[in-house]
Order: structure tokens, then C-alpha cells, then sequence
């Protein structure tokens, strides 16, 4: 069995008004499922996306009031975006700069130009040129031109205190590949690979010995996902069971079936079917413009919309 790349990554926002116009109206992103944390109904969990909703193209928001982020090891640092080529690139630039995003001049890492940038709650982000002609699906109402949209994630970048128990579990359980490792500003990098390879399949893991625990709050990521398909489903539970690792048995989203489980620094895993999608509940063309509950939340709908603010 091989993963297919990024599924989604979920991070956290304490302002939720100001993180919907900033992945909507600043990053052209559509907000393809606007729903609730199934574990803590108080509070959003939005997803934004390509103009399909299609898996490993969202980054998902919790809508938490905590303070920001304690930056440190044990944590996922950067979240990049795939855009199409060098000119896609350089109108981010210069629309990012527009926006007064904060951000640093394009640069290249691992052999890719990059532009690195924060959000308003200071989370870390990258745009990368994807290089592989990846078809996208564009969103027709986004004020991003379609060239410019951003395809879809990766690569993503964790840090770790010390690679070989991260390494194991990567290669040995979900049979990921290591196939090289770069500098990045004086720390050591390595490259793991799923699946075809390329952007949309590479998590990158930075070696941080000296840096204190990372502590989640406003900015920063809860966990970051990985794509699977229903048919490997329960074959990925059962070698999640075979490595002994810990996890959280079948959970159903709904949306997508999922399986939780912490790699050994603990960074916040999730494998998650690409089925059946978030078209099951509403039609592609309303996707995003209500309140979306899973069947199980239904029942208690007036109540969990009346303790939600407006998102605009």
C-alpha cells in the first residue's frame, strides 16, 4: 500500500472572521465545507480549497480562542501550496505585497523557488512551483486569476528533536521512501516521499535538537493528513495494529473515514480516505454557503448555529 500525498491539514485560528477573508478573498481559496468540529460542536471547522473540494487541495481551520502558538520542535513548521510555474509565482509576490502579507523574497529551497509568508496569526505558509504540470481544478468566483490559483498542498515541513524514530515510522508503517536531504538556514532537512513522488507527495522533516517543544495555539497546525482510498482503508488499520502503533481505531467523518494516531515526537497524524468527498451532503455548486452537519449532528442543528458567529 503507498499514500497518496496530502489529504488535508487542519491548524487552528482564534479569529475566524479575519481567517475566512484572508484564505477566501487574499489567497483565492473556496470554502468548500463550512461545518463544525464533530468533537466540539462550539466551534467551526472550516475547509478551504481548489474550486472542486478535491482531496489535497484544503487546509482546514479549528475555531479555537487560545493564545498564539508557542513556536518549537515536535510540530508541523510550514505548510506549502503548489502554484504552476515562475510566473504564477512572482504574481503571488507581488500581490502578496499589495495585501502588506508578511512574507520573504523568493528564494530556492531543495531546488525549488519558493516564497514563504504568514498568515495574520503568524501561520507559516510557502508557495512552491509545482513543476509537474498537476492538473487543478480553478474556482470560477475566486478573485485570484486562474493561472495564479494555488493547486493544492505540499510540500509540508515537520520538526523534529531527533530523526530515527520519526524516520521509522515513516519508512517501516506508511512506507514512505527517504530519497535526499537539504540545508535550510543552517538546519538539516530530509525529504520523504509517497506514492509518484513530486510537491504534492514530500513531507519534509527538519532535525532541531536545540529547540524547545513546540506548544499548540493561534497559528499553529493540529495535524496534517494523508491521503488514502476506502479500498486500503482497513488494510492501513490493521498495519497501524501490526507496527504497534497507537491509534485511534475507525473514526467516520463522514466526509471522509479517518485514522489518528501520533508519530514519536508527537506530531498529530491523520490517514484519511479520498471517499466518498464533501459533494455527499450538498451539490458542488453550493458547497461552503451553509451550515454543513454530518447526519449524527443534525437533530441538534438550531442549537449549534445559534452558539456560531457570522463568518462575514
Amino acid at each position: 500500500m503507498q499514500l497518496n500525498g496530502f489529504h488535508h491539514l487542519t491548524a487552528v485560528t482564534a479569529d475566524v472572521v479575519r481567517n475566512h477573508a484572508f484564505y477566501t478573498r487574499t489567497l483565492g481559496l473556496r470554502l468548500v465545507k463550512k461545518s463544525v468540529n464533530q468533537d466540539d460542536v462550539s466551534a467551526y471547522h472550516l475547509f478551504y480549497a481548489d474550486g472542486a473540494g478535491s482531496p489535497g487541495t484544503d487546509i482546514t481551520f479549528f475555531d479555537w480562542l487560545m493564545p498564539p502558538e508557542h513556536r518549537g520542535t515536535g510540530s508541523v513548521v510550514r505548510t506549502g501550496f503548489r502554484v504552476a510555474d515562475e510566473r504564477a509565482l512572482f504574481w503571488w509576490e507581488e500581490h502578496l505585497h499589495d495585501k502588506e502579507v508578511v512574507m520573504t523574497p523568493i528564494r530556492i529551497q531543495d531546488g525549488r523557488l519558493t516564497l514563504d509568508f504568514e498568515d495574520g496569526e503568524g501561520q507559516r505558509l510557502s508557495f512552491v512551483v509545482d513543476g509537474t504540470g498537476a492538473v487543478s481544478k480553478p474556482w470560477v468566483q475566486s478573485p485570484v486569476p486562474p493561472h495564479s490559483q494555488i493547486k493544492g498542498l505540499g510540500p509540508v515541513m515537520l520538526s523534529v528533536p531527533a530523526l530515527e524514530p520519526t524516520e521509522r515510522l515513516l519508512t517501516q508503517t506508511m512506507n514512505l521512501h527517504r530519497v535526499r536531504g537539504y540545508l535550510l538556514d543552517g538546519v538539516q532537512v530530509h525529504v520523504f516521499e509517497m506514492g509518484g513522488g513530486g510537491p504534492s507527495a514530500e513531507l519534509h522533516v527538519a532535525v532541531e535538537p536545540g529547540s524547545s517543544p513546540s506548544r499548540l495555539g493561534a497559528g499553529g497546525v493540529h495535524h496534517v493528513a494523508f491521503r488514502t482510498t476506502g479500498a486500503d482503508y482497513e488494510g492501513w488499520a490493521e498495519q497501524l495494529a501490526r507496527h504497534r502503533v497507537p491509534f485511534s481505531g475507525p473514526v467516520d467523518r463522514y466526509y471522509f473515514k479517518s485514522l489518528y494516531f501520533r508519530e514519536p515526537n508527537g506530531i498529530l497524524f491523520e490517514i484519511a480516505t479520498d471517499e466518498p468527498g464533501f459533494s455527499v451532503d450538498e451539490p458542488l455548486a453550493e458547497l461552503g454557503k451553509r451550515l454543513a452537519l454530518p447526519p449524527f449532528l443534525e437533530g441538534r442543528r438550531q442549537a449549534i448555529e445559534a452558539g456560531l458567529k457570522p463568518l462575514e
